[in-house]
């Protein structure tokens, strides 16, 4: 990619670095994690967040616990009111999936002329809700791998090797917005690219996340149990070729060994290797299966794809979706 002047609403010029400001709506395993390191690099970072975490992280900062090395800032910009930040150059949504009509509002004062609002959530659906909200021309796509959360109020632990971030406009364009924020998380010791084709990113990862979140959290098993058992074997592949189909009845392109290659990228998972679905119903936290396995029933429906192994995940686990406390 070649570089270009930054074209920014909010910067500033210190050492011949152009700083974003960014603000980040949901400071938990995915948000704490990437706005930590932006924010260790310098860059200008505020947290949205509310509970228990927010009162820790405005006494005491944050810490994040990574593979990658960890970070603690003494100090973080936090807030349970996004008008205290104001208008900003990328916003990075970082919340569960049932929350993103919640963060659309809470973005609205973040909202500048150029402002770029990257969805850093599961599935394939948050995307349109944000365009329906705040406007086409503000949203972007966005996928990560990682495993991360909250071990304790003001800490992140991060586990594993994999942290990545894809990033891309909607209609697929160069934009001086998406190429800056490149920068930045480069700068940052981020794992990042800016891609022309953030939907089939997208569908890459529901993919693959919807088998994996959806057998993990129905057997209570780590991936490596699931995968060596010939019967879960058996629904673990069914279910990704439910997802497969409905991808490519939607116009996704999907390569003549995609199971194979799917499986094949489960064998070679760590075995102990779990998943965010897993660990919410383990703690008895609200589950992201409506926009998961359900999403696969949903849209299945909508382009006439029968889609049986998602639905009974789906109706096995949905008396669990809102959590222990509902």
């Amino acid at each position: 990619m070649c570089a270009v002047a930054p074209y920014f609403l909010n910067v500033s010029w210190k050492k011949e670095i152009f700083i974003m400001k960014i603000a980040v709506i949901g400071a938990g395993g995915v948000g704490g994690y990437f706005g930590a390191r932006l924010a260790a690099a310098g860059e200008d970072v505020s947290f949205v967040q509310r509970g228990d975490h927010f009162r820790s992280m405005q006494k005491n900062g944050l810490r994040v616990e990574s593979t990658h090395g960890d970070i603690s800032l003494n100090t973080v910009k936090v807030t349970e009111n996004p008008a205290e930040i104001g208008p900003s150059d990328i916003v990075l949504i970082a919340v569960k999936s049932g929350q993103t009509e919640e963060a659309a509002e809470l973005c609205k004062p973040l909202l500048g002329p150029e402002t770029g609002v990257i969805t850093l959530q599961n599935g394939v659906e948050n995307e349109s809700q944000l365009v329906e909200r705040l406007g086409r021309e503000h949203v972007l796509g966005g996928v990560v791998y990682i495993l991360s959360l909250i071990r304790s109020p003001g800490v992140i632990r991060h586990s594993g090797q994999l942290a990545r971030l894809l990033f891309g406009e909607l209609d697929g364009s160069d934009s001086k917005r998406g190429r800056s924020f490149l920068t930045s998380c480069l700068n940052a010791s981020v794992d990042a690219q800016f891609t022309n084709d953030i939907e089939a990113e997208l569908w890459a990862k529901f993919v693959f996340l919807c088998p994996h979140n959806g057998m993990t959290a129905l057997t209570r098993s780590p991936i490596g149990l699931v995968r060596n058992d010939p019967d879960c074997r058996e629904l673990l592949e069914a279910a990704a070729r439910e997802v497969m189909a409905v991808a490519k009845a939607h116009g996704i392109g999907i390569a003549s060994d995609g199971v194979a290659s799917f499986m094949n990228r489960f064998d070679n998972l760590p075995a102990e290797m779990t998943s965010s679905m897993y660990h919410d119903v383990v703690n008895g936290k609200p589950l992201e299966l409506d926009w998961l396995n359900g999403a696969v029933v949903r849209l299945g429906r909508g382009h006439g794809v029968a889609t049986p192994v998602n639905e009974f995940i789906y109706v096995a686990l949905k008396l669990l979706r809102a959590g222990r406390d509902h």
